[in-house]
Order: structure tokens, then C-alpha cells, then sequence
């Protein structure tokens, strides 16, 4: 099982990416505004809490009387109660911020990956998709959400403890604050090799999610090949490399926190050491020595807190550029700046613009090759009119799924262009020609519902009896009528609960029910069974009647009937014509035709 190589990130901590990813919590401005004043307020209260017990001290403990010891007690009680209310106020608003960003982010990530072209899912393994579309995201939103909390709660603890103690005896406070820059020049230094931890953990956790996928996807190929002990020592070899990069990132920040937990100590002790001396001397007042002590404890607990989200932060950030690489990736195929202003953007686009289409299409000069640089078709060209079948046959890999996606503008020409009914497609809206499409894959993919819902996927205000007649179309009503539940009878995932040509004829109705004009058969009898392709033959002469199709054909018994049938060979056309013109030609296509027949025939024998 090969898992690809996945993109590497190599920044240092990067603010860009944070400021660019805080635009995802914009619609909750408001509400991270009122977390930040709570967390002000519970900061400012928790700075509050060792002034009392100064007070406490001096004026109680030390004079030895009670006076005023009642109105002390109620208002440090009054401020218990309005912390402990703090505490539900940010809770809830963070709890709001955490799964609200969380949706968005994912439907943003969801919207994107139906813009996407197809070369971005020729080149990305589904495991890392679903790894950026949960774990990655569900991470971010978390550590947006909780981190704003402790961050504000600690930098206003910081900051209101050193004023108080600033203010109260600036010696004492500047000793205590001297280890400050050994913790800044420590952040620095660890955040780098934790960073670089976490990107491999990420990383690594994508290659486990697509291992996850492939050998779920593939059980049936695993068991059949006898594959189950390699599969498993090739992911014990992934997950190795996970409990590596884990074990090593969480080292780093377990050697980080105490180290920050050390150094604030060593404050704490340099104030009870020269602290003592000033009570020692009656320089400091008791009270004041037990204030700066906790004031100490206090200071480097949010020092703590910082350093923990710091660490925090960097397994975050290469969640986020995971994610945000992802949303940001541009789809090779999109409408021009003018057919967006005119029509409006795929999601959103003014219909009533849109020509009605005929189905004329025209390969002018085309060529085309894939990122990589490999060329597949060059100086193509090809006029196909309104109505007509057009099968394209070959080797494996001479163009003909090339061909087709191109008319589908599933990709565009690297040079030339293509036109339908005379207009370049590219000055019309992608959606305009795609919505008059029906595609017949020849693995047909069910999604989990009933039959029903999966015809009506292709018209979603279809009336059940648009779906019947679609079925009835295909010849698929009567097997369907023999289920239990008929049409709403669950197709199971994948339509696992379905035979391969059953799924065929289902999709088949789904693609005729929307009524396009433009009809592709990809392969989409190639693996049914003899029965079940005659049934699908019969639907094939009434539903292409006056719709412009294009047939990709193995089984050459198929394709007969087509209009002009095309012999691609390195993305040129060999030969062309009728069955019947291309037989008394007895080229290519002849002894194609004529050795797959006799193939045909002696199987037959066989399993008479």
C-alpha cells in the first residue's frame, strides 16, 4: 500500500497565517469581545484576591482584632460569587466560538472541495482531505477558542500583578521579574523544534487517515490477494512513525513547562529571600512579604498557562496550514472574471442569462497535457452535431477519457479551443454546460439513502413520478419493484446492498432524470453482466435519441449503433466511420472488433 508524499511546511511560527485565519472568527466578533471583558474581569478579580489577603494579614492577623472582619468576609465572598459566575459566562461563550468556527470552517472547506477541479483529486489521497476536514479543523477551532481565553486571562494576570507590585515596591517586583528574559529566550528556542514536531505528527496523521481509507475501500482486494500481514506491518510501520513524532513533540513540551515552572520558583525564592530580610528589618510588613509570595506563585502561573498554549499554538499551526492550504487552493477550471460578472459565481448563478443549449460541440486545434507535462492529445479536432452518438475507442491510455472530460470542461485545452454550438464554452458559465450533462461512470457510486433519494440526487424537486418514469426509461423499474420496500429500500454504502449492474441502471436513471443534453457513457458496461448490458442497451437506443452523446466503449458489441465511431491511438484519430464502414475498411477497428467477437464466443462455449 503506497501512500504519496505530502506537501512540507517549513516556516517558523508564522503571525500572517494566524491573522489570515482569524477572518474565520469575524461573524463571532462580538462574542470575543465579551469573552475578552470576562476573562479582563476574572483576571482582574484574581489580582484582587492576595491584596485581601494582605489586608487580612495587616489589619487582622497582625493587630490582633476582628474589627471590621464581617464586611471583609462579605465582600470577599461577593467576589467569590461573581467569579464563579466568570467562569459560567466564558465557558458558555467559548463553548459558542469553539463549535461555531468549528461548522464554518468545515462548510468553507466543504464549499471549496466541490470547486475544486478534478486534477486536485487526481493528486490528493481522500484519507488526507478527511484528516484536514476533521482533526485539523476540529484542533484549530479548539485552540482559537480556549487559547483567546487563557491568553487574555494570563497577559491581564501579567500585567495587573506587575503594576500591583510595581507599584507597592518596585525593587521587590524588578527581582522578581528578572527571570523573564532566560523564559523569553527559552520560548524562542523551543517553539522552533516543537513546531517541527508537530508538522511530522500532522503530516503523519493525514498518511494514517488515507492507510485508514485505502484498507477499508480495498478489504475485499486485501483478502482476496492474502495481503492482511503485509497491510498490517506497512501500518504498524506508519503509526511507528506517529508514536516517534508524538513521543518527541511531547518531550519538548514536557521539557519547556518545567523548565518555565523552575525559573518561576527561582522568582518565588528571590522574593522570600530578600522579602524575608525586609521583614526581618520591619523594611516590609508581613502582609506585604505573604502578597509578594503569592503575586510570585501567581505571575508565573499565567507565565505557565502562555507557555502552554505557546506549545499549544505550534501543533495548531501546522493544523492550520494544513486547513488553510487546503481552502486557499485555487481550482485549475474557473469562470473568467467577465462570465462572473455577467452570470454570477457557480453557487450563486443568474440562470435566466443562460443560452439554451443544443449540443453542438467542436474541437478546434486542441491540445492538452496533465501538470506533469505529459501530453495526451495534440492538434485535436473534431466536430460533433447536435443528436449525434460519437464512440471513441483504443488502448488504455490513447486519450479517449481525455477527450470526453474536455468536452465536459472537467479540464480546458492547454492550447486550441472548443466550442458548443459555436460560442467557446469558456465565455459561458462552467455550471451552464455541466447542468445539461449526464454522466455515466463505469463504476457507478451510490451514496447512502434509498433508491429514491439517489435518482432524485440528479433533481432534487423531482416528483416521484419524474423518478419512476426515469426508471422505467432504463429498465430498472422492475427489478426495483421486486424489493421489499421498492424505491425506498436503502441502497446501503457505496450501494453495497446492490449488485454491480443493478447500481449501473440506477445511476443511468439518475443521470436521464435531470434531461441533459449532453450525455457521456464512460465505460458503463464494461463490468455488468451479459443480461443486465442488453437491458442497458435497449435504454442506451431510447435514451441518446436527440441528445449528443459520447460513448467510451470497451465492449465493442456496444457501440454498433453510434453514429461515427472514433479509433484514438496516442490522442489522434486512427480511423472513423460507421461499424459498418469501419468493417469493410478491415483495419484497426476490424481486427479489434473481429478478435474480441471470437473472444466472446469461445467464453460462451465455455460456460454453455
Amino acid at each position: 500500500m503506497t501512500v504519496n508524499q505530502e506537501q512540507d511546511y517549513t516556516k517558523r511560527f508564522d503571525f500572517g497565517l494566524w491573522r489570515k485565519l482569524l477572518r474565520y472568527a469575524a461573524p463571532y466578533k462580538k462574542l470575543m469581545l465579551a469573552l475578552g471583558f470576562v476573562m479582563i474581569c476574572a483576571a482582574g478579580i484574581d489580582v484582587i484576591f492576595p491584596l485581601m489577603t494582605k489586608y487580612a494579614i495587616d489589619n487582622f492577623a497582625v493587630s490582633h482584632t476582628l474589627e471590621g472582619l464581617k464586611g471583609f468576609a462579605m465582600g470577599y465572598f461577593a467576589l467569590v460569587i461573581i467569579q464563579a459566575a466568570n467562569a459560567y459566562v466564558l465557558i458558555s461563550i467559548a463553548g459558542k466560538i469553539e463549535m461555531g468556527m468549528c461548522y464554518d470552517i468545515r462548510r468553507i472547506g466543504f464549499k471549496r472541495l466541490q470547486e475544486l477541479s478534478f486534477s486536485y483529486y487526481d493528486k490528493t489521497a481522500v484519507g488526507w482531505i478527511m484528516a484536514r476536514m476533521t482533526s485539523d479543523i476540529a484542533r484549530l477551532s479548539e485552540t482559537i477558542a480556549w487559547g483567546l481565553v487563557d491568553f487574555v486571562w494570563g497577559a491581564m494576570m501579567m500585567i495587573g500583578i506587575a503594576i500591583v507590585m510595581l507599584i507597592i515596591n518596585w525593587k521587590l517586583a524588578l527581582l522578581c521579574l528578572a527571570v523573564m528574559p532566560v523564559v523569553a529566550f527559552l520560548s524562542m528556542y523551543f517553539q522552533q523544534k516543537i513546531l517541527k514536531a508537530y508538522r511530522v505528527v500532522r503530516k503523519t496523521n493525514s498518511k494514517i487517515t488515507g492507510a485508514f481509507n485505502e484498507g477499508i475501500s480495498g478489504a475485499k482486494t486485501t483478502k482476496t490477494l492474502v495481503r492482511e500481514e503485509k497491510n498490517l506491518e506497512e501500518f504498524k510501520t506508519l503509526t511507528k512513525e506517529m508514536y516517534s513524532s508524538s513521543v518527541q513533540a511531547a518531550i519538548f513540551s514536557s521539557v519547556y513547562l518545567p523548565l518555565v515552572l523552575a525559573l518561576g520558583s527561582i522568582g518565588t525564592a528571590l522574593v522570600l529571600w530578600r522579602g524575608g530580610q525586609g521583614v526581618m528589618l520591619t523594611a516590609l510588613s508581613f502582609g506585604t512579604l505573604v502578597l509578594f509570595v503569592q503575586y510570585s506563585i501567581q505571575f508565573f502561573e499565567p507565565v505557565r498557562e502562555l507557555a502552554r498554549i505557546f506549545a499549544e499554538l505550534q501543533s495548531a499551526q501546522a493544523s492550520a496550514e494544513r486547513v488553510l492550504s487546503m481552502i486557499d487552493t485555487e481550482p485549475d477550471i474557473v469562470d473568467s472574471k467577465e462570465v462572473l460578472e455577467k452570470y454570477g459565481e457557480v453557487f450563486n448563478s443568474n440562470r435566466e442569462l443562460w443560452p439554451d443549449i443544443a449540443g453542438n460541440i467542436t474541437f478546434r486545434n486542441v491540445s492538452f497535457s496533465y501538470k506533469d507535462g505529459e501530453k495526451v492529445l495534440e492538434n485535436f479536432s473534431l466536430d460533433v452535431k447536435a443528436g449525434e452518438t460519437i464512440a471513441l475507442v483504443g488502448e488504455t491510455g490513447s486519450g479517449k477519457s481525455t477527450i470526453v472530460n474536455l468536452a465536459c470542461r472537467f479540464y480546458e485545452p492547454t492550447e486550441g479551443e472548443i466550442l458548443v454550438d459555436g460560442v467557446d464554452y469558456r465565455t459561458l458559465p462552467i455550471a451552464w454546460l455541466q447542468s445539461n450533462l449526464g454522466y455515466v461512470l463505469q463504476t457507478p457510486h451510490l451514496f447512502s439513502g434509498t433508491i429514491r433519494e439517489n435518482i432524485r440526487y440528479a433533481k432534487l424537486d423531482a416528483r416521484d413520478e419524474d423518478i419512476v418514469n426515469a426508471a422505467r426509461l432504463v429498465n430498472a423499474h422492475d427489478f426495483i419493484s421486486k424489493l421489499e420496500k421498492g424505491y425506498d429500500s436503502e441502497v446501503g454504502e457505496g450501494g453495497s446492498r446492490l449488485s454491480t449492474g443493478e447500481k449501473q441502471l440506477i445511476s443511468f436513471a439518475r443521470a436521464i432524470l435531470a434531461n441533459p443534453r449532453i450525455f457521456v457513457l464512460d465505460e458503463a458496461t464494461s463490468s455488468i453482466d451479459t443480461e443486465t448490458e442488453h437491458m442497458i442497451q435497449e435504454a442506451i437506443q431510447k435514451v441518446l435519441e436527440n441528445r449528443t452523446s459520447f460513448i467510451v466503449a470497451h465492449r465493442l458489441s456496444t457501440i454498433r449503433s453510434a453514429d461515427r465511431i472514433l479509433v484514438i491511438r496516442d490522442g489522434k484519430v486512427l480511423e472513423q466511420g460507421s461499424h459498418k464502414q469501419l468493417m469493410k475498411q478491415k483495419g484497426y477497428y476490424y481486427n479489434l472488433y473481429t478478435n474480441q467477437f471470437i473472444d466472446e464466443q469461445e467464453l460462451g462455449a465455455l460456460n454453455a
